[in-house]
């Protein structure tokens, strides 16, 4: 997580009296501003900073607690949304996030907060040892790698207030890190009771998914690059510098420390600019492919949303390509800002470098950034389903005749030997074997990469409808839990209300329940209540049993 500056007045005293959240968001401000006085950011900061001075109590703000603003929205008419994470005496607070909602004139319209529980405690030193802690925690990555011989075991524990998973307690949480028998990173964070040494929760930390260039899976691709001296670098500065390294099949590398140099991938070079020959004998096609799905990635974010950059600050990420020995993976880590693909082990994988894959992996960037959703329980279904709905919607903003987008995720990928002709199927999630259609009280009990299929399915319901259909050649046939039948509006339309509501209104904590409201909450923003695509989503959401 980021370390952001406190803002002036993030020390706050409680203030009697509580404010009605309003039923109705953005009603004073249904006529656009003017362009010219659009507030700024640091407009939006210092209204959201008094406006937390006048309504501390409402957002559960003491004395003994600061904030930290990690993001802020401002729409075209005006109308703000700064999104805070919380301490206590210091400490993070886990589920201690919230966004304050503010009009265009900056007066207070509504909040939404991970947790409406007081956080008060009668201590913050820990009974259990921090020591302690990062055996229990390294004890927890053992366990879910039986039969692996780790090495280059670390812990690292770090004391915070648990919000999350009922009454605020202290807690430690431990980032413990290794390497399997084939130099691969594995990495799990555990949360463990301050006091009682019970683990809380855990979660794997490595989130998964599973210029012209001739790349492996897109075709020919114009690529933007760097000249230095004679030849040229993979490094398109028109993209905040985003770049391509080969990390040469090693894995000493930035994932299992913090990042002072990114010499374990360095940058691709080419005489001639051109780069790749679409084989995997040629280590450039992979990073002609990485390097053209952080192009797409960005330009789809932009040209879409408004976001430039996965961080929204206009700053580009990395790649790193050719990772491990036949690693089946590809994963974004937010303490390189980087993206790292690995190669497969060629029978159920060839490279993870695909153009869904990269969408998907660096939307946990923009996740991070904002709605910071748990990757654990419902929340980290929804974090997978995040990137699975708008790393597919990066697939058709490309409109690649190579790799025309779909609902599929993975297709390009996966080889003979994974049994299956992609890593998930959105219309219906279950014919991976694995995911889950719709809801129950036990999907959060799913690995996340399962759970999502819920959300997925919704996304779907929501852009195509339920029934047989067939887009760009691939045939769907999307059931629905109450037999009902949804009319879809659009992939466009889908897309905005999912990225509004995960920027806007989703908190750390976020379940089905919770992206139901925020989602109707998107769409009424964007098409008024009781409009089409209001009650579309009400529907969508109604036929994946989240009522």
């Amino acid at each position: 997580m980021s370390r952001i500056p406190h803002i002036r007045g993030s020390r706050l005293a409680a203030t009697a009296g509580i404010a009605a959240t309003s039923a109705a968001l953005l009603a004073s401000a249904l006529a656009p501003a003017q362009a010219d006085v659009r507030p700024t950011r640091a407009t939006a900061i210092e209204n959201a900073a008094s406006v937390l001075s006048q309504y501390a109590t409402t957002l559960g703000l003491t004395s003994a607690q600061g904030t930290h603003v990690r993001d802020v929205i401002v729409d075209p008419d005006g109308t703000q949304h700064v999104r805070y994470e919380r301490t206590y005496h210091d400490l993070p607070v886990l589920g201690g996030d919230f966004v304050v909602h503010l009009a265009p004139n900056g007066a207070y319209h509504s909040a939404d907060r991970a947790t409406r529980s007081p956080i008060s405690l009668s201590s913050i030193v820990p009974q259990l040892s921090a020591p302690r802690a990062a055996d229990l925690a390294v004890n927890a990555l053992r366990a879910v790698n039986l039969g692996e011989t780790l090495k280059s075991v670390t812990a690292k524990p770090q004391l915070v207030v648990d919000a999350e998973h009922g009454a605020p307690r202290l807690a430690w949480r431990t980032n413990a890190m290794a390497k399997d028998s084939l130099g691969n990173p594995v990495a799990r964070t555990v949360l463990t009771d301050a006091r009682t040494g019970t683990q809380i929760d855990a979660w794997d930390s490595i989130e998964t998914a599973t210029g012209d260039g001739q790349s492996l899976y897109s075709g020919t691709v114009p690529l933007e690059t760097t000249q230095s001296g004679s030849s040229y670098q993979l490094k398109d500065p028109t993209r905040g510098g985003t770049y391509t390294g080969d990390t040469g099949n090693k894995t000493d590398s930035c994932i299992l420390v913090i990042c002072t140099s990114r010499a374990a991938a360095p940058v691709f070079t080419d005489a001639d600019n051109h780069w790749g020959s679409g084989t995997s004998s040629d280590r450039a096609s992979a990073g002609v492919d990485a390097q053209y799905g952080t192009n797409q990635t960005w330009d789809f974010y932009k040209n879409v949303f408004g976001r430039v950059g996965i961080g929204g600050d206009g700053k580009g990420s990395f790649n790193r390509v050719h990772y491990g020995s036949n690693y089946n993976n590809a994963f974004w880590d937010d303490s390189c800002f980087c993206m790292t693909y690995g190669d497969g082990d060629g029978s159920t994988f060839g490279p993870l470098v695909s153009l869904d894959v990269a969408g998907h992996e660096m939307t946990h960037g923009v996740t991070s950034k904002t709605a910071g959703l748990t990757y654990s329980g419902e929340s980290g279904g929804l974090n997978e389903a995040t990137s699975d709905i708008l790393g597919s919607l990066v697939e058709f903003h490309a409109n690649n005749s190579s790799d025309p987008g779909d609902y599929l995720i993975g297709e390009k990928i996966v080889r003979p030997g994974f049994g299956k002709t992609a890593l998930r199927f959105m219309d219906k999630p279950s014919k991976d074997g694995k995911s889950a259609d719709y809801w129950s009280s036990s999907v959060g009990n799913l690995d996340v990469h399962y759970s999502s299929g819920v959300a997925n399915h919704f996304a779907y319901l929501l852009a195509e409808g339920s029934g047989a259909k067939t887009v760009n050649g691939v045939n769907y046939d999307s059931p629905t839990y109450n037999g009902s039948t949804v009319t879809g509006i659009g992939r466009d339309k889908m897309g905005q209300i999912w990225y509004r509501a995960l920027t806007v209104y989703m908190t750390s904590s976020t379940n089905y329940k919770g992206a139901r409201t925020a989602t109707l909450n998107a769409a009424k923003d964007l098409y008024g209540a009781g409009s089409t695509e209001y009650n579309a989503v009400a529907a969508a959401w109604s036929a994946v049993n989240v009522t």
